[in-house]
């Protein structure tokens, strides 16, 4: 892969400072798969697009608010169109301030 002494110092360093950065960046947190959502008022569905969402994601819901929180244990992940979006199906209320932070795995 690497014929001359010069091409493999010069390519080699740049590939290690790289996945260092991109370790470091995964040790504090900043995995690239979070986001947030709140829940549509006066509806039953929420979707959450995303190019991440796969057939097999998971979306794991934290609550930032006391309504968000309410909700939580009757929304639920309905439906999946993969590397586009997830369908949250929860109750139907005026509510607007359903939000939730996230997290995709899978």
């Amino acid at each position: 892969m690497f014929d001359k002494p010069a091409i493999r110092h010069s390519i080699i360093p740049e590939w290690v400072r790289q996945i260092a950065h991109i370790v470091g960046q995964i040790m504090d947190g900043k995995t690239n798969n979070t986001g947030t959502v709140t829940l549509t008022a006066a509806a039953t569905t929420t979707t959450v697009i995303n190019a991440r969402i796969g057939t097999g994601t998971g979306i794991y819901l934290s609550p930032t608010t006391a309504n968000a929180a309410t909700a939580l244990g009757t929304t639920y992940h309905s439906a999946t169109t993969a590397g586009v979006s997830l369908v949250l199906t929860h109750a139907n209320n005026a509510q607007v301030d359903r939000t939730f932070n996230y997290i995709l795995v899978g």
